[in-house]
């Protein structure tokens, strides 16, 4: 049996920017199509919810936004478990703080994925409001190839779907959930 890959799309939709990894998973999740299947989960703000998902999986990645002022808003970051548990990462919204409580917490049980977090600074995590700044928006692309890329060094083939789910529709999706568009993802 293959290893199991899990994509946890975490944030906030309801802080603008701090919402990417939500509207990123979602957009994977509905433009792309993975061989072997991965598990594509909405994270939001689980917090300490995510500990059995850290537990379950071989590998998981997290996408997600990082606060760090010593760089550019928009830039894209790629960190291990080993990295997230050295302690010197910046963390300053509750979800970044939750991701890294619970990878230190299974690391202490012995029981963790082996875990990858892509993150990209954001600009407005103030704002309630289900959009992106310009910034994250141009960004946008690479950040979806950046997870992608990932994906794909696990042995996972990718294979882009004919018709693409548009940034803009999974943005309506979030600012206007339903049971039609199952509640986000």
């Amino acid at each position: 049996m293959g290893k199991k890959i899990a994509l946890i799309g975490s944030g906030n939709a309801f802080f603008k920017d701090e919402g990417v990894g939500l509207y990123a998973g979602k957009y994977i999740k509905e433009n792309y199509i993975f061989t072997p299947n991965i598990e594509i989960v909405d994270g939001g703000i689980l917090g300490f919810k995510l500990m059995p998902l850290l537990q379950e999986f071989d590998e998981v990645v997290i996408i997600n936004t990082a606060s760090d002022d010593e760089k550019k808003v928009g830039e894209i970051s790629i960190k291990t478990t080993d990295e997230f548990l050295d302690g010197t990462l910046i963390k300053k919204t509750a979800n970044e703080v939750e991701i890294a409580e619970m990878l230190q917490i299974c690391s202490l049980a012995q029981s963790v994925a082996n875990t990858t977090v892509i993150s990209i600074v954001p600009s407005d995590i103030v704002s309630v409001e289900v959009s992106l700044s310009d910034t994250l928006k141009e960004r946008w692309q690479k950040y979806i190839d950046t997870a992608l890329l990932k994906i794909e060094s696990l042995g996972v083939k990718v294979q882009k779907k004919d018709e693409e789910f548009s940034l803009d529709k999974i943005l309506d999706t979030f600012a206007n959930p339903s049971i039609e568009h199952s509640r986000g993802f």
